[in-house]
């Protein structure tokens, strides 16, 4: 795939809307983006299974692993100004919400504009110019003024899924991309371009990619996903907070034009520490520039195959800068990166390695 058509899905793929439960946009623009190059199917929980169409169906296999969804908000109740009560749907902090651009699906399908509304200064008191309240006091405004109003004209009621709303922009002479919802469309991207670069080639494994939904609410589809698929080594393309805005030079593990994450640990898993070497020696042969990371929070879906039935897994995360906000940096280079060590990855996995990790 060529530089610009990757730049435009990326864009396309972060402007998608899909949160926990209600994947289907994104699911279809990633099927119609791999249906020639894998047999798709798709289960009732909206998890997709793209297998590699030269896939032999008696051999040992890889699965690619991606998230569909990411961090929003869900209509709770219409309050009686016709403003909404809503919860968030993933890990939000109460700091990036007011103001904030949403549009809410409603019961028709049709999306509606609104704002996480804010007080203006004017009537603030001198402690809530100093306060910010908690997410449960919040409201969203859609410019309704009656509960009646919201619910028979707007269409909206509890339920009613909630999006971040913000363009992706590219910068063509920095290489950096800024918009929403880079967790996890970037390594949804990745694996279409992986799926496009194998495509009528053969492999020593099966690959199956697999899009799983909701795992910003506890890794669910994954679960799911690595109980049918039945792995024998998996790779999770991941987006991972940057912290290279933050944190001291030498502390810092993620910087964005760094290369990819390669994480050592965090809250909810541990790597097989064989193969998460190899794949760094792989990436030292290659010149494919990476760093590793041991975290003390955060959970994405390896977790969730590794422990589901043992399966080698490593976890390739692609820096963003604000992950879990609705405003985010990305940059082509680590993107490109990410492709390029898995492909390798790929590509130079055999039986006799596949075993090594198993023995140590």
């Amino acid at each position: 795939m060529e530089k610009a058509a990757q730049i435009q899905m990326l864009k396309d793929f972060s402007n998608a809307n899909a949160i926990p439960g209600f994947e289907q946009e994104f699911v279809e623009m990633f099927v119609d983006k791999v249906k020639d190059m894998a047999d798709v199917e798709i289960d009732g929980m909206l998890n997709v299974y793209a297998s590699k169409k030269e896939n032999r169906g008696n051999r040992p296999v890889i699965q690619l692993d991606a998230h569909s969804d990411a961090v929003g908000l869900m209509t709770q109740a219409v309050r009686p100004n016709g403003s909404l009560k809503f919860v968030p749907v993933g890990g939000w902090v109460k700091y990036n919400l007011p103001g904030l651009k949403v549009k809410i699906r409603n019961k028709e399908g049709q999306y509606v504009p609104g704002v996480v509304a804010t007080k203006p200064p004017h009537f603030m008191t001198a402690a809530e110019k100093n306060s910010l309240p908690e997410i449960a006091d919040m409201q969203i405004d859609v410019g309704s003024s009656s509960r009646q109003e919201t619910i028979e004209d707007f269409k909206i009621d509890t339920g009613c899924p909630i999006f971040v709303d913000v363009d992706c922009d590219y910068n063509e002479r920095t290489g950096v991309f800024f918009g929403k919802d880079f967790d996890d469309r970037f390594g949804a991207a990745v694996m279409v371009n992986l799926l496009d670069e194998l495509k009528g080639q053969e492999t020593n494994f099966d690959v199956v990619c697999a899009l799983s939904s909701q795992e910003e609410v506890g890794l669910r589809g994954a679960y799911v996903t690595a109980r049918k698929i039945k792995p024998e080594v998996a790779i999770v393309l991941e987006s991972c907070p940057a912290d290279d805005t933050f944190e001291p030079e030498w502390l810092s593990q993620t910087g964005m034009k760094r290369g990819p994450m390669l994480r050592d640990m965090d809250t909810t898993f541990i790597p097989n520490p064989i193969f998460q070497q190899y794949v760094c020696d792989l990436a030292d042969q290659n010149g494919i520039p990476y760093t590793r990371s041991v975290r003390t929070g955060g959970g994405q879906d390896g977790a969730a195959i590794y422990y589901e039935n043992g399966a080698p897994t490593i976890v390739i995360g692609i820096p963003v800068r604000y992950e879990h906000s609705a405003y985010c940096f990305a940059s082509y280079h680590d993107y490109k990166a990410s492709l390029d060590l898995a492909l390798a990855l790929i590509k130079d996995l055999n039986q006799e390695k596949l075993a090594s990790f198993k023995l140590g």
